[in-house]
């Protein structure tokens, strides 16, 4: 076998050659558009609606846009300018109608800050024994994240 048999039987192949076959599966259930859109669903209609708006599917020029009952009242109004952004950012026009399905907004949950831990009272005269303020800040930072751990 020579090198050049080398390539067509498991050598190196062109990326070109490879792509089409790893990306069909993906592309079968999503568009390439629907996926773009996915993506860059803030940046086309803005963080305000974006918020409360997901968008779930790109097919056969209707786009699904998950939101809560209220929300969809405002996303009719507002159709016409809303397939205008989506169009000109997809490039040609992949959308021509909107479709809403209701869906509970996704609420970000904040846990609440964890209270400063006590430190032993060891540790808290060791750190009144230390001169330097800077120092003595940084030990007891250093001592709290410690402790934090612990409980």
């Amino acid at each position: 076998m020579t090198a050049d048999n080398d390539r067509f039987f498991g050598g190196p192949r062109p990326l070109g050659a490879i792509l089409p076959r790893l990306t069909r599966p993906a592309f079968k259930r999503r568009s390439p558009a629907g996926a773009q859109l996915m993506a860059d669903w803030p940046a086309v209609i803005g963080p305000a609606l974006a918020a409360v708006s997901v968008p779930k599917r790109l097919s056969a020029g209707t786009l699904t846009l998950a939101c809560s009952g209220p929300i969809a009242m405002e996303l009719t109004h507002l159709a016409p300018e809303l397939i205008a952004r989506i169009n000109a950012h997809l490039g040609g026009t992949p959308v021509q109608r909107l479709r809403f399905v209701q869906e509970a907004p996704r609420q970000a949950t904040i846990p609440p800050p964890r209270p400063e831990p006590q430190l032993p009272a060891r540790v808290a005269a060791s750190l009144t024994e230390v001169r330097s303020e800077p120092l003595r800040a940084a030990l007891e930072k250093l001592a709290r994240g410690v402790y934090r751990t612990r409980g």
